[in-house]
């Protein structure tokens, strides 16, 4: 599905990603995990092309589209749903949802309300008066309506009660049984190794391991190392 091959990403003069390399597999769900600044989402706006990488490359169906701009890259079939959800708070949660459907999406405003109907009864509200989680549920449905082959989630779990991650969490579970791709930045490592088939964790910036989720677990060195967990 995707590649990543050596990419290299700077913030500035600040080098980020050195020499990065990951991959996501056809329906496949692979967590990125690690400290915060390790450099995960960073990843993400690299595969976006919010800050392209400098050298590298990046193979999306065996295209390279490492330094494409990021609506083309949304147009071939990637949603980004950001750590900050970015939902537009001065317009309605209908609205929101209405300016992101794309034409040959497998999903619909219909049957994405089905999947999140907390906000069948919200949709006349703005974004400004909706829950953290009602704005996370949002943020997901509308990336789910341009119709991508491959999501990113950043952080989906941030800031939220312990049933709405559990909700979050039971969507990402269908979208997986869906058949849907998947990388999944998140800070709750338990969460994502629930979920994720592999995983990668990195540090400044670097891959540190790469494995199932069962390795990691036994692996108490970068659980601690890395994880700052499993002492």
């Amino acid at each position: 599905m995707i590649e990543l091959e050596r990419i290299n990403t700077f913030y500035g003069l600040g080098h980020i990603l050195h020499d990065l390399s990951l991959r996501v597999g056809e329906s496949e769900v692979v967590a990125l995990l690690g400290r915060n600044g390790a450099g995960k989402t960073t990843t993400l706006r690299s595969i976006t092309g919010l800050t392209p990488p400098r050298t590298g490359a990046i193979r999306y169906k065996g295209r390279d589209i490492a330094g494409l701009d990021a609506h083309h890259v949304s147009r071939l079939g990637i949603a980004l749903v950001p750590e900050t959800r970015d939902i537009f708070s001065y317009l309605s949660a209908k609205e929101n949802l209405s300016i992101a459907a794309r034409a040959g999406s497998r999903w619909n405003m219909e049957n994405v309300l089905e999947r999140f109907p907390s906000l069948k009864t919200r949709l006349n509200n703005k974004g400004r008066e909706l829950s953290g989680g009602e704005q996370q549920m949002l943020a997901i449905a509308r990336a789910l309506l341009t119709g991508p082959d491959l999501l990113l989630l950043d952080e989906p779990s941030q800031g939220l009660a312990p049933l709405v991650v559990n909700a979050v969490m039971s969507t990402i579970d269908e979208l997986k049984k869906e058949r849907v791709s998947m990388l999944l930045v998140e800070q709750n490592a338990e969460m994502a190794l629930r979920l994720a088939d592999r995983v990668y964790v990195i540090d400044h910036g670097t891959v540190v391991f790469e494995g199932t989720p069962a390795a990691l677990r036994a692996d108490r060195q970068v659980t601690t190392t890395y994880l700052g967990v499993g002492g």
